[in-house]
């Protein structure tokens, strides 16, 4: 089932994280979900139910992989709950549904749970809710969770004013100050900060949602979602099938690939992957300061023939032995920066590292952690660009091209992906910039050089599997 709202700040984490523990704490196997590109919420979910939170996004992956994208992380499990974004019926800007809740419902044939923040309504919600009920007849809403009621009075008012609705009330929240999650500039509180804190905070969230919400009849409103037809994503399968990457680019001072070498495919291991052979470490950035990234990332690299480690730049002084190449995801190194400058063991491996023509890929916060400079703080010198904290938000989807060949992705290689930031790098682009942006806006953004590829950009590479076996075979190349 879906948990959607009319709009944002209607309580949707609330009873989507809560929902999920107390399912959990009944013995369900919950898949966890959440519509959107947000990192943080699946770690609340993750925390709800012990398995991993994965990102439904139709606008980063295309609409044709949420069902198979959802169908993989839902193996195994019993049940599968999937928190929306925004309100019910919002998407990309300009682009009609596309990557909105509805759409996800849609494609998932799953029912969906409205839930309506009643503070300061009585009989309108009535017409609040028929009106989300009504305007697609193709989404299904099985149920409203009446959140933040003032009293058993006010409860009375909106389930007499539901009545002429048709919509069964299959929960009513009153206002608790103990399950509030701190928010600051971009969202959330990442629950890897938060520690034990956040643990209380999802446990209050279960016992709010199992006191206040018919727990069977929402799990057989789950049980009427529709069958869902075609096979589950795997990355072994994605990457099979994914267009060959080009031959790696050469190390600085490689010979230049011989023009008299074969063409036609390349011999191929028993399980398919093309240029497969040992297995090469990856390190990939984690920790407090980086707990941006999506499941299906590790899952790619490890089906091309990489050895995933993860490490903790706040408090490993080395990177893992025999790194053959690096990630560096989103998170939020301007809260850390001065522990990640104090470690500066790490910040000179890291340099020596990508000076090697190692292919290193960062994203956003990684993007700040190879700048010279952060708030004035050393960080890994790689790039010769300085990072600041800002007060504009930069957020939005982005329609990108590979500008430059790098150890991610060829020119001219397309993909979708989304920017979200309170900082600015000096200069924004390099000689050889990552991405040029098609839209909202032409620019051309981030830096290529030698096996570094940096930039603002998050992408979904269950979109183009193609930049996990291009990233692998040149850790094995360089």
């Amino acid at each position: 089932m879906v948990i959607a709202a009319p709009s944002s700040g209607s309580g949707k984490t609330t009873v989507a994280t809560g929902l999920m523990a107390a399912l959990s704490a009944r013995g369900f196997a919950v898949s966890p979900h959440k519509v959107g590109p947000d990192y943080i919420d699946p770690g609340y979910h993750a925390l709800a139910t012990g398995r991993t939170g994965r990102n439904l996004d139709a606008y980063l992956c295309g609409p044709e992989l949420v069902a198979p994208l959802f169908a993989h992380g839902a193996g195994g499990c019993d049940i599968a709950v999937v928190e929306g974004v925004m309100g019910l019926y919002d998407g990309a800007a300009g682009e009609g549904e596309l990557a909105s809740t509805a759409q996800v419902a849609k494609s998932l044939r799953a029912p969906v749970v409205l839930v309506v923040d009643a503070s300061s309504q009585s009989r309108s919600v009535a017409a609040l809710v028929h009106g989300f009920v009504s305007w697609d007849p193709q989404v299904r809403v099985g149920g409203v969770i009446l959140n933040k009621v003032a009293s058993d009075r006010h409860e009375g008012l909106l389930r007499e004013a539901l009545e002429s609705v048709g919509v069964p009330v299959l929960g009513v929240l009153r206002r608790a100050a103990q399950v509030e999650t701190p928010s600051r500039h971009l969202g959330l509180v990442p629950v890897a900060e938060r520690g034990s804190v956040a643990v209380e905070a999802v446990s209050a969230m279960a016992a709010q949602v199992a006191a206040g919400c018919d727990l069977s009849a929402l799990v057989a409103l789950a049980r009427s979602a529709g069958a869902l037809t075609g096979a589950a994503w795997d990355a072994g399968e994605a990457l099979v099938s994914s267009p060959p990457p080009p031959l790696p680019f050469p190390s600085p001072g490689a010979a230049p690939p011989d023009p008299h070498r074969p063409c036609g495919p390349r011999p191929q291991t028993p399980d398919g992957l093309e240029g497969a052979g040992r297995a090469v470490r990856v390190a990939v950035a984690g920790g407090s300061a980086f707990t941006f990234s999506y499941a299906e990332h590790a899952e790619l690299l490890s089906a091309a023939g990489a050895e995933v480690v993860t490490f903790d730049p706040l408090r490993d002084e080395e990177l893992p032995e025999g790194t053959a190449g690096l990630v560096v995801g989103g998170g939020f190194p301007e809260v850390y920066a001065a522990e990640l400058s104090a470690n500066e063991a790490l910040r000179k491996a890291v340099a020596e590292l990508a000076l090697s023509g190692a292919p290193v890929a960062a994203e956003c916060a990684g993007l700040l952690y190879l700048c010279r400079e952060l708030d004035g703080l050393p960080m890994c010198g790689v790039l010769d660009a300085s990072a600041r904290m800002s007060e504009r938000l930069t957020l939005g989807y982005r329609d990108a091209v590979a500008v430059s060949d790098s150890a991610l992705a060829g020119a001219g290689t397309r993909m979708r992906g989304h920017e979200f930031h309170r900082t600015v790098v000096e200069p924004g682009a390099g000689e050889e910039p990552a991405w040029g942006m098609r839209a909202p806006e032409r620019r051309v953004e981030g830096f290529v050089q030698r096996g570094v590829h940096a930039s603002y950009l998050h992408t979904h590479w269950a979109s183009e599997p193609g930049v996990a076996r291009r990233f692998v075979e040149r850790c094995r190349t360089s």
